[in-house]
């Protein structure tokens, strides 16, 4: 990426930045952000590798938006940003937050083929289609450290048993409104 790349990039980051302040400020002191601009700047931060960045948007939006369920390209954003600033334990937490807003997202990440389980999915962030055009995969170079550790985190007991559980629950959801 050219330095001119990279100053576009942190353009557009600021132009979002000015025009979630707008909306705090049209709004009384509060975020209203009917157009989800507050999901924006993460992809640019990573575009950029501005990890310490996207931590620094992360908690703000945090702060911001606490009762914000985010959508699953967000979340993955998210751990990346996490794993990428050495924060292992809450990567692995958000990674699992990631996986129960998604199941088909990993795999994609992953280039795997999907795995059809007989699942309630309720809200349209869960369908398949909601990542066909993820940005991130395991073929980016600069996600080689980040794909190596999710191959190994996603067969280990921390993360099998929440979301083994996660799935029961999803497939007795299904059975009970069938």
């Amino acid at each position: 990426m050219t330095p001119k790349q990279i100053e576009r990039i942190k353009t557009k980051i600021n132009k979002i930045k000015k025009a979630l302040a707008a909306d705090k400020k049209h709004w009384g002191g509060h975020y209203h952000d009917g157009r989800g601009l507050r999901y924006l700047p993460p992809e640019q931060y990573l575009k950029i590798q501005d990890y310490t960045g996207a931590l620094r948007y992360f908690n703000w939006f945090s702060k911001n938006f606490p009762d914000d369920a985010c959508y699953p390209v967000f979340l993955l954003e998210w751990t990346i940003t996490l794993f990428m600033t050495k924060r292992k334990k809450q990567a692995e937490q958000k990674l699992i937050q990631t996986f129960k807003s998604n199941t088909y997202i990993i795999d994609k990440f992953l280039n795997k083929d999907f795995k059809h389980l007989d699942k309630t999915e309720t809200s349209n962030w869960e369908f398949e289609s909601l990542v066909e055009g993820l940005p991130y995969s395991n073929t980016q170079e600069e996600l080689l450290d980040f794909t190596n550790w999710l191959e190994k985190f996603i067969v280990s007991d921390q993360f099998l048993i929440p979301t083994n559980k996660f799935l029961e629950l999803q497939i007795l959801l299904k059975k009970q409104t069938d």
